[in-house]
């Protein structure tokens, strides 16, 4: 069964998965980014001291992450998708609307958490819980919900820009999901609650991924793309002046990255569904790490595209292999847990890494250092995933 049939036959779920993810740009950086220069203004805030808070905001919705992302393990979706919306458009209301600082943070907060954080969680979540053989298409598919929202909403916040404020386009924004989510909410075909809540008191419990030695062995090779790339986005400037590039290349380069997610994508999906999640795992970070090598020892425009094309194809494919892998070693009924686990780990190694790669450049590391380290890390990575990978849960025996 491919693509074809998999939308003739479950648009409905697909529909919803692809709209929370789609929803989810609204708590994405590159959105928050688009409008930073203002929000900072209205919070009374500096550039430095908006990146504080934004860090520390972020860091405070991974936590939270771990505590309200495994509800959806119990609780039936279409309520987890209500509350999260409300909470969503509570926190658009404080940013926008607010007077003062701290409660303009603290929307900024809950539009980290419920956009970026519960919005991308629900849609991976339904995808790789309701679907079995066509798992990897189906999360193939989802996945371009945010590849939509990075290609289509830069360009047209930067046009409508010109006759809207920015709250004007936030809330412009919010209607337009208001709009979409209605119909589903309503008539959608939402899964029933998937289990009870664990009674820890009489000894039944999910699982506890932080306490088991094979999350910690396979979360580096989950986190190589997240850290890796989020380093080459904050500190493109210095990457492209070592490499002896520009920030026009660059720009080009990463419209090459978003298109590179379509095929990664959906190639992704399907190799899952034919080949498996743990063959995938052990090959997918391949056009990464050759990108790696090319940026090392070529340097130049070359260096800069093979970085943007190459993390972009890795990219696209890395959610539908991870999910699909997470059900296969902790089983659907509590993936839930386990994606807000990894979520968590993601925000909480996302907002170090740039602190780290900031120490390392102020200290006298060229990018080209820089980037060997991100290889020695590739490797180690993919390495230490190695026994996880070969375990018998893993080989689905």
């Amino acid at each position: 069964m491919g693509y074809r049939t998999l939308l003739r036959d479950h648009r409905g779920l697909l529909s919803i998965a692809f709209l929370a993810m789609f929803s989810s740009s609204l708590g994405q950086s590159f959105f928050i980014g688009l409008f930073q220069a203002p929000i900072s203004d209205r919070l009374g805030l500096t550039a430095g001291q908006f990146g504080t808070a934004y860090a520390t905001v972020t860091l405070l919705a991974g936590f939270a992450m771990l505590r309200f992302g495994p509800v959806i393990d119990w609780v039936a979706p279409r309520r987890f998708a209500l509350v999260v919306l409300g909470v969503l458009f509570a926190g658009v209301a404080l940013l926008t609307l607010s007077p003062w600082w701290l409660t303009g943070l603290l929307g900024l907060g809950l539009v980290r958490l419920c956009g970026q954080g519960m919005m991308t969680h629900l849609g991976n979540t339904l995808a790789g819980r309701e679907f079995v053989s066509l798992r990897g298409r189906a999360l193939g598919l989802t996945g371009l919900g945010i590849m939509l929202g990075e290609t289509l909403l830069p360009p047209l916040i930067a046009a409508l820009l010109v006759w809207l404020g920015w709250q004007q386009l936030w809330w412009l924004f919010v209607l337009v999901l208001a709009l979409l989510w209605g119909p589903l909410l309503l008539r959608g075909p939402w899964p029933k609650a998937p289990g009870k809540r664990p009674d820890r008191a009489q000894g039944r419990d999910g699982p506890r991924p932080f306490r088991e030695a094979r999350f910690w062995q396979l979360l580096p090779l989950l986190m190589i793309l997240p850290v890796t790339m989020t380093g080459l986005f904050i500190y493109q400037a210095r990457m492209t002046e070592d490499l002896g590039s520009t920030l026009t290349v660059y720009a080009l380069a990463l419209t090459g990255m978003g298109l590179a997610k379509l095929p990664g994508a959906l190639l992704g999906g399907r190799w899952v569904d034919r080949l498996g999640p743990v063959r995938l795992a052990r090959l997918y970070l391949l056009p990464f790490a050759l990108a790696l090598v090319v940026a090392i020892t070529v340097g130049g425009h070359a260096g800069v595209w093979a970085l943007m094309v190459g993390g972009g194809l890795a990219m696209g494919a890395q959610e539908s292999i991870a999910t699909s892998l997470l059900v296969r070693l902790w089983g659907a009924e509590h993936l839930g847990t386990v994606r807000a686990t990894l979520s968590a780990a993601m925000v909480f190694s996302t907002g170090i890494a740039p602190a780290v790669l900031g120490l390392a450049l102020d200290l006298g590391a060229s990018f080209s250092l820089v980037l060997v380290g991100m290889l020695a890390f590739l490797v180690t990575g993919w390495t230490l995933a190695q026994g996880v990978l070969a375990s018998p849960e893993a080989r689905g025996a």
